[in-house]
């Protein structure tokens, strides 16, 4: 198949299931804390990358494991329950709509920590981006601006670790195989979620009548939305760049907002709006 075919075909098949997973969240945290739902999400995910482990984890690798540990902090572990805190406060599609962002803070820290060379129209880009971002902020009542900010705030600080992460993959994973770079991140991080797990008390979940359904959610969740995405994500990153590799956020707000069209969540003109600001600073950016 023609590479750049694939590559395009990976974008797609990423946004279809990055933003699948905020609908999963929601589903998640009918039963479970946004806590629990992380923590399940990142150890499900361990235990499903344990078979690949014996064949892409080497001891010779291990001379880069703090390299391995940001990524997997910073691409999978620290948003994972940021994510789910935000969803506690605001809708899922919304949610989807601020991940958007995330190509941005891969430009800006690309230019302050990575040695990226600013243009300007990449700085105009990131401009009309967080103008966006404010617009959706922004709510219907005003008595709902402090939930928005606080809330939408884990959003914008998770988008912040996504672009640190592309980041580390581009600089110091690009000699590894894509399930290697997963594999380590994995295996650095997901026990802690299990870890956390145990001071966890399931007891009042466990009641739940949908216990089970949510947590095959979750599973999903973690299975797909973490373990193969994240593989897929990082074979995208090596193949093409890290922009374009976080140009996946076009397409995950659309996922997310038909999602949550369906669920009979509030989407108004303004967020539409303001996502397409946001998409059109993205366009700048690349």
């Amino acid at each position: 198949m023609n590479t750049k075919l694939l590559n395009w075909l990976l974008l797609l098949l990423l946004a279809l299931i990055w933003g699948s997973s905020f609908i999963l969240m929601k589903r998640g945290l009918e039963v479970f804390s946004s806590s629990q739902v992380a923590g399940l999400r990142m150890f499900i995910a361990f235990l499903f990358i344990i078979p690949f482990l014996f064949k892409y984890v080497k001891t010779e690798q291990k001379k880069d494991w703090l390299k391995f540990l940001g990524i997997g902090l910073c691409g999978n572990f620290v948003p994972a329950f940021l994510f789910t805190a935000a969803e506690t406060g605001i809708s899922s599609s919304l949610t989807g709509m601020l991940n958007a962002l995330t190509p941005f803070f891969t430009l800006l820290l690309g230019i302050l920590l990575f040695k990226t060379k600013p243009t300007a129209n990449k700085v105009i880009g990131i401009i009309i981006g967080l103008i966006g971002a404010v617009g959706l902020l922004i709510p219907e009542k005003f008595s709902d601006l402090g939930t928005n900010i606080n809330y939408g705030g884990y959003v914008i600080i998770a988008t912040l670790f996504y672009g640190t992460s592309v980041n580390l993959i581009r600089k110091y994973a690009g000699g590894y195989h894509s399930l290697t770079t997963t594999c380590w991140a994995m295996f650095l991080v997901g026990p802690l979620g299990g870890i956390y797990l145990l001071f966890t008390d399931f007891s009042s979940a466990y009641q739940h009548p949908l216990f089970w359904q949510s947590l095959g959610y979750v599973v999903l969740l973690a299975i797909g939305g973490t373990a193969i995405a994240t593989i897929l994500f990082n074979i995208l990153v090596k193949n093409t760049n890290a922009l374009f590799a976080s140009s996946v956020t076009y397409l995950i707000p659309i996922v997310a907002i038909l999602w949550g069209i369906i669920d009979g969540e509030t989407i108004g003109i303004r967020h539409i709006v303001s996502i397409m600001i946001i998409l059109g600073g993205v366009y700048i950016v690349n």
